[in-house]
């Protein structure tokens, strides 16, 4: 049975974002039926389907969570999902950390990574104008991304718990005096007019994506070269620097490594890595060097690296 604050939503009818907002390699749907069903974080509209039909195309249907341990607990549940897309990290709020938590304690794997150039919009119901708006409503981190065109007026900004939801809401009243903040995809799905686009701050806004499925469905990826791993050593003098140096000899390219605090211990750390390669055997031949020299090794997933969209390209 599907939770309360869970519905399972289809967005057939909406176009894919355009290509120069996001960057992924082509999806192979990696064995998923037609027309999977993926678990997203938020609303209909929100970034996170965005990224589904991105990777997966536009006739993926969505299944929207409240909470990113829902996305987490439902990508897991084979009665209930295909898999989920989660967001990882912002190039300018930085990592996310309890989403890192979530992914070491699942049963999911990564079989893919979106970048998403995010884009914030001003939107209204048909036929209002800039002078009619007296409150704009959206999510905090969207309002505090917006605030240089914001401060331009005197309208009063409402904190909500998701953009999307901010844009559905002021469908579903027909307000004639409230704006929203969200996407374009959202503009598209509630039938609203984007007043002013592209009104965010900083211009180069990113934010990674985890394409997730079970560990327990088979996925061969073509052309994978990076892969996402999390291990800890003993703690000894130099145990760490000798598993970096055999990452860095085997010719890969060490594109995050995050530390993380290991429960119950004292003080001791466990770390996420992302590694890029150019062929699996590099990746491969690591791995076996290194395990000898680390008390635990998990590979969270093998996939092909996304690329950074051209953000002097496209709409909003």
């Amino acid at each position: 049975m599907v939770p309360k604050d869970i519905s399972v939503k289809s967005s057939r009818k909406q176009e894919e974002p355009p290509k120069s907002e996001v960057g992924v390699q082509n999806s192979p749907m990696l064995g998923m039926p037609k027309g999977a069903a993926i678990a997203i974080q938020g609303y209909e509209g929100s970034f996170h389907q965005m990224v589904a039909q991105s990777f997966f195309g536009k006739n993926v249907e969505v299944i929207t969570c409240a909470t990113f341990k829902d996305v987490v607990r439902i990508a897991g549940n084979k009665k209930e999902s295909d898999g989920g897309v989660m967001a990882i990290e912002n190039s300018i709020a930085g990592s996310i950390l309890p989403n890192y938590n979530l992914l070491q304690k699942s049963n999911l794997k990564i079989i893919g990574e979106v970048y998403l150039h995010i884009k914030q919009n001003l939107l209204v119901n048909p036929g209002v104008k800039l002078e009619d708006i007296k409150e704009v409503h959206s999510h905090t981190m969207a309002l505090q991304q917006c605030y240089d065109f914001l401060d331009k007026y005197k309208w009063k900004l409402v904190e909500t718990e998701d953009t999307a939801l901010s844009a559905k809401h002021i469908h579903q009243h027909k307000s004639k005096h409230i704006a929203a903040i969200a996407s374009k995809l959202a503009a598209e799905l509630y039938n609203l007019d984007m007043i002013a686009p592209n009104i965010h701050t900083l211009k180069n806004n990113y934010t990674r994506f985890l394409v997730l499925q079970r560990e327990d469905v088979e996925a061969d990826i073509t052309g994978a070269n990076k892969a996402s791993v999390n291990f800890h050593t003993d703690h000894s003098r130099g145990s760490l620097a000798k598993v970096l140096t055999t990452i860095s000899d085997g010719g890969i390219n060490l594109s995050k490594l995050q530390s993380f605090p290991i429960p119950g211990s004292d003080f001791k750390y466990s770390f996420h890595a992302d590694m890029e390669f150019d062929e699996i055997e590099q990746f491969n031949d690591v791995i076996k060097k290194i395990k000898p020299i680390t008390e635990h090794l998990k590979i969270y997933g093998v996939y092909k690296r996304g690329g950074l969209p051209n953000p002097s390209k496209g709409g909003a």
